[in-house]
């Protein structure tokens, strides 16, 4: 089907009360568990139901008993499956995927809630507008903060400095995050707070960014941020609490039903215990801890790490892990800070010459704080953008893995962006032989910030970005993210990017990036189920809908598998179940 149907799907019980509707494929044969006959408390009927099973097996129907799914085959099957007082969702045509999965986000509203959402600014001059509006209702001194600023998407074509602020904000600091999170821009009130002036040099994995004649033009990136930012004052418990709050509610109501949260810190994961125990976490967390840049700060994030179960264990019956650690390789590729062979670019074909980045912990000592982790059991996921980067961050694997041989691991490759041939041979080799290596990327990068990539990347370097056919060839799997709130979190967009590779602007043309490193439809949803449920330790529970497996179930009012590609960014949600309970439903 190409379009929505025309009826609502309905929720009915008892049984008997089941509508008939047009059967979208020949019925299959029920596959079920052995305790499945006349045991299912729920069934879903009249369903395109894509099970992303290891035959990509479609069904009409799907039981489920206490949470699990019980059975998936015809209609005809499950309905015989049904106790008297099941109840009944009624699909009529629609389509049944896992719950979506993102294996990497930042998950936390608080700054939307409580900040400046700059993502949909045109013009800096807008930006500056909603300073000015932040500030008539804050108090003199008090701190402003927004983020989700991009220099690709402003019509000025450049960075927003301190200049621009300053206009508006004489008394307050004022801190603006940029989309990527690795840079952002303080205002001259900001910049005094942190001693930052024309005679301070650069931090040691940090940049200050200058004007021509040396003077800080408001831009900090990496380190550098730090400067600033640790004077802001934190939210409050019941923000970041409400922070929480808003985003499970918000990726329910996209189909989403897990993710891999790389920043735990501060009260974060008291937060996630608190809300399970209260019943009132939706989404599924696999948690990981930020190791720092030095053994000093490893060995504090081992300590604590020491204490807590290591996955597949888990709080909540699969619905909280203490995931292991992560680290950072290097910087962005939008901000030119990611640690790569050949010199970045400015403008697409003018050389940032001698700019090749650089590493955010000194080499050596990432070697070391990997293999600190690894030779305890611990997980680890490493930031790496540039080439350089992924090939040190592979190589590291390679090395403790040969050292200590242990399968199952999972280390993972955050961004994974332009591996060199080198690398994916290498990760290839680490997935067959020690279940390790495995690429966490986010497709929509190359659409929300697709145009300042291909701005930075150069010509010859942005065919290599996220490879994923490559991948394909070399059997490689990956798991699909967003790195909210760097793009917007809803996996529709991601399944869209490694299909299309589009820009969200066009400014460079509208698939720089080419399309010989797509990947189809069903490809891209084995990266937001199955293959993401790989990198949380729950392939077993989620990711497919399979006997026995936990009842995490999207329901969509198109067919990904049938609807033109470009139309993929755009399906709704109508229905999300977590262990077969219902956590969103359109119609309410």
């Amino acid at each position: 089907m190409t379009g929505a149907p025309n009826s609502s799907f309905r929720i009915v019980a008892p049984f008997a009360c089941a509508a008939a509707f047009l059967i979208l494929s020949a019925a299959l044969t029920a596959a079920q568990s052995p305790s499945a006959e006349n045991s299912a408390d729920l069934i879903l009927i009249n369903g395109k139901i894509i099970t992303v099973d290891a035959k990509d097996s479609i069904a009409q129907a799907l039981a489920i008993h206490n949470g699990k799914i019980v059975a998936v085959g015809g209609n005809d099957q499950i309905r015989k499956l049904a106790r008297k007082d099941a109840q009944v969702i009624d699909l009529h045509g629609r389509t049944a995927t896992p719950g979506l999965i993102d294996s990497h986000c930042h998950f936390d509203e608080t700054d939307r809630l409580y900040g400046i959402e700059l993502s949909n600014v045109k013009q800096i001059a807008e930006a500056v507008e909603l300073v000015r509006q932040k500030i008539a209702s804050s108090k003199p001194g008090e701190w402003i903060q927004g983020s989700g600023w991009d220099e690709g998407k402003l019509g000025d074509k450049r960075y927003i400095t301190a200049a621009d602020l300053d206009k508006v904000s004489p008394q307050n600091p004022v801190w603006l995050l940029h989309t990527t999170g690795h840079y952002g821009v303080a205002n001259s009130a900001a910049l005094r707070l942190g001693k930052i002036s024309k005679e301070i040099k650069d931090p040691t994995g940090g940049t200050i960014d200058r004007d021509a004649s040396g003077n800080p033009s408001g831009v900090l990136k990496e380190i550098a941020m730090d400067l600033v930012t640790s004077l802001i004052p934190p939210y409050t418990r019941e923000q970041q609490r409400n922070g929480l709050l808003k985003m499970m509610a918000d990726f329910n109501a996209e189909g989403m039903t897990a993710a891999k949260d790389p920043g735990t810190e501060g009260i974060r994961w008291d937060l996630y215990q608190e809300l399970l125990k209260e019943n009132k976490s939706t989404v599924r967390i696999f948690a990981l801890l930020y190791g720092g840049r030095d053994m000093d700060s490893a060995q504090k994030i081992f300590a604590r790490l020491q204490s807590q179960p290591k996955p597949p264990q888990s709080f909540g019956d699969g619905m909280l892990l203490s995931g292991g650690v992560k680290l950072y390789m290097d910087g962005s590729g939008g901000g030119r800070t990611a640690w790569v062979y050949d010199p970045w670019f400015k403008h697409r074909t003018t050389v940032d010459a001698g700019n090749t980045g650089y590493p955010n912990i000194e080499p050596q000592t990432y070697r070391q704080m990997v293999k600190l982790f690894h030779d305890a059991g611990i997980h680890v996921s490493t930031h790496a953008v540039g080439d350089r980067a992924i090939d040190w961050v592979v190589d590291t694997y390679a090395d403790v893995l040969k050292e200590k041989p242990s399968n199952g691991l999972r280390h993972g490759i955050i961004h994974c962006n332009i591996p060199t041939d080198h690398a994916i041979d290498t990760m290839a080799r680490l997935q067959r032989d020690y279940d390790s290596g495995y690429p966490e990327t986010q497709a929509p990068f190359m659409w929300w910030i697709g145009d300042i990539y291909a701005a930075s990347f150069g010509a010859k370097r942005e065919q290599r970005l996220m490879p994923y056919k490559t991948y394909t060839q070399k059997n490689i799997i990956w798991a699909g993210g967003s790195d909210y709130g760097v793009t917007p979190f809803p996996a529709r967009y991601g399944l869209w990017s490694s299909v299309v590779r589009k820009t969200s602007q066009g400014v460079y043309g509208w698939q720089p990036f080419g399309t010989a490193e797509s990947v189809d439809i069903h490809t891209a949803l084995k990266s937001y189920t199955i293959w993401a449920a790989h990198q949380l330790f729950l392939e077993d529970r989620i990711g497919s809908l399979e006997p026995g497996k936990d009842a995490d179930i999207a329901v969509w009012d198109r067919d990904v598998y049938s609807i033109p590609a470009d139309d993929i960014r755009n399906i709704h949600c109508e229905l999300t179940l977590l262990r077969g309970r219902v956590v969103y439903s359109a119609s309410k």
